[in-house]
């Protein structure tokens, strides 16, 4: 792992099925365009957004230690957010958001370390460290919403997906990246969105993941706080964009109080917002989630609970009334009168208890999948669990007895008992059989010669949810993405302008210069007449030096190229209007 990682001990807690998402962040990369394009937004953040965002996000400025001048390195940035409990790695664009959730419950911030094109400078729908380090960092310096975060990610991670929402979070990525890359064809493009959009029309029934996805967007993302005559910003996604920030200040963007709804109102990554959502303080937020994770299945269980989990046709565990746990790709589930009586795993499947494997019941032990009746014995009010030793005695539930045990729902599990395990509080949470039959009705679930059969003891489901009880069960290191982010091409004529732009950087910065301003402006109106953000820059270095004869001519090439480039005229005005504090332009 890239040292740069290691300033931080919570990046070492991290689980390895996290680690192989993080990606060293090579700065080296990252060009003086990048650095010119990261600035101009961070000015006009700090210039705007004291005015827009709630009052947490200038703080936050200051305590995560982020430079308006330059593109935060990953070791400075975990050097600070140590100090108020977080973390931060680096990925590739969008990762999986059940991977996404999971980070964050681990405290740790995803920071997709690539950065926008300088054409998408306003915005743009592929994650980037303006995004992340601009947008999400400085807001965590809030204890209440840090919190938040944490718990929204700690539940989240839990959400059951449908098998949709794979093929959507790789849709959404290729759309992304295809969109923020240089000189996609258009074609490319429209295909992607055909793509998104066919998904989006077909995802059947909102899985929990879709659900609290939502709930992540019109929140930690896209997020207003306070009155719904006065919001403030504190969605990261606003807060990093230049143009959306503003925007969703008019009345062309519908306020709406925050409630669970939001849920069930979905979002196109690639557009301006419609609406947004108004929340009166961060402590309703963390209401409006516990009130969702009330109704997902890691809560409520049952048969809703094990459907989910069939449906999404994903490693998911359930978790019984004993507290063992069952975790492996769930395919079938017996029912009767509403209650789930047997479950079914296919391939490797792991029990645990509290989240720790038990001994010998690994996915080595388990590795044709696991079969088990749920619930109570037919005509006994007594669950198996509540039995004490007595009891299981007198119903010759002991080692070395034959027994046949009769579920309800026609459940039958005959066979001789090996022996028994209990948990901490004395409950038998798993029985051992030797020349063992389990049928349902006539149908056979486990024959003898299968060999030894484990049967889970639990009179309900209490919990289903993604993902397996413990991480250390399975081989977690298996994500590779559809797609990559793409590079900026190199071309002598871009090798060139980065040039004029690191000797403007130089000359602010006090260094020495190869070239003086005056022939970086000549060199510009020559070689780059579409630039327009360098001459923004020259023109502050001039202000700054009082150079008018220079300062003339440069405001007037910029003037043509606002009517030349009507699309970026009000960046070049908002520039200026940084540099003029505020004259008319």
């Amino acid at each position: 792992m890239n040292p740069a990682f290691e300033t931080n001990p919570l990046i070492e807690r991290l689980p390895k099925h996290l680690k192989q998402f993080i990606k060293p962040q090579d700065y080296s990369e990252y060009t003086p365009i990048n650095q010119a394009v990261w600035r101009y937004v961070m000015r006009k953040n700090v210039d705007y957004l004291g005015k827009v965002a709630h009052e947490s996000y200038l703080e936050g400025l200051k305590k995560t230690g982020l430079e308006i001048d330059n593109i935060p390195n990953m070791y400075g940035m975990n050097r600070i957010l140590k100090e108020i409990g977080w973390a931060a790695v680096a990925v590739d664009g969008f990762i999986p958001p059940n991977a996404f959730m999971e980070f964050q419950a681990y405290n740790v911030l995803v920071i997709a370390s690539d950065i926008r094109q300088l054409e998408h400078i306003e915005y743009t729908p592929a994650p980037d460290i303006i995004h992340e380090g601009a947008g999400h960092a400085p807001i965590i310096a809030n204890p209440e919403y840090a919190e938040y975060l944490r718990r929204f990610g700690e539940i989240g991670c839990k959400a059951i997906s449908s098998s949709h929402d794979y093929e959507m979070y790789e849709a959404i990525r290729l759309l992304s990246i295809l969109k923020e890359a240089e000189g996609t064809p258009q074609a490319d493009i429209e295909a992607a969105e055909k793509q998104v959009d066919f998904l989006q029309n077909n995802m059947g029934e909102m899985s929990e993941m879709a659900q609290i996805r939502n709930l992540h967007w019109w929140t930690v993302e896209y997020g207003l706080i306070g009155t719904l005559e006065n919001p403030k910003i504190y969605g990261a996604g606003l807060l990093s964009s230049i143009g959306e920030s503003a925007w969703c200040m008019t009345d062309n963007v519908k306020k709406i109080p925050y409630d669970i709804s939001a849920a069930n109102q979905s979002f196109d990554i690639t557009k301006p917002q419609p609406q947004l959502y108004v929340t009166p303080d961060f402590a309703y937020l963390s209401l409006v989630l516990e009130e969702f994770a009330n109704k997902m299945a890691l809560r409520t269980g049952g048969l809703s609970g094990i459907e989910k989990l069939i449906h999404s046709n994903a490693l998911g565990t359930i978790e019984l009334s004993t507290g063992l746990q069952v975790s492996g790709v769930f395919t079938n589930v017996i029912e009767n009168e509403g209650k789930p009586v047997y479950i079914q795993t296919k391939g490797k499947t792991a029990l645990s208890y509290r989240e720790k494997e038990l001994v010998g019941h690994g996915t080595e032990h388990h590795a044709e999948g696991f079969g088990s009746p749920i619930g109570k014995l037919k005509g006994m009010n007594l669950a198996i669990e509540d039995m004490s030793p007595r009891d299981l005695g007198a119903y010759d539930v002991y080692e070395g007895k034959k027994v046949t045990l009769e579920f309800e729902g026609n459940i039958t599990v005959s066979g001789e008992i090996i022996t028994g395990s209990r948990n901490l509080q004395g409950k038998i949470i798993i029985i051992r059989f030797k020349d063992c039959t389990v049928k349902h009705n006539d149908t056979l679930l486990f024959q003898p010669e299968w060999g030894v059969y484990d049967m889970a003891v639990g009179k309900k489901i209490v919990a289903a949810f993604s993902g397996p009880a413990d991480v250390n069960s399975f081989d977690m290191i298996t994500h590779v993405a559809s797609s990559k982010t793409i590079k900026a091409t190199k071309t002598p004529e871009r090798e060139e302008l980065e040039g004029l732009y690191q000797n403007v950087r130089n000359l602010r910065e006090g260094k020495s210069s190869d070239l003086s301003l005056e022939q970086i402006f000549e060199n510009v109106k020559a070689n780059h007449p579409n630039d327009w953000l360098l001459c923004v820059e020259i023109a502050e270095l001039l202000q700054k030096n009082n150079n008018q004869e220079l300062l003339t001519p440069l405001l007037a090439h910029l003037e043509k190229l606002k009517l030349d480039r009507p699309k970026v005229a009000h960046l070049i005005s908002g520039g200026l209007e940084l540099i003029f504090e505020k004259e008319k332009v």
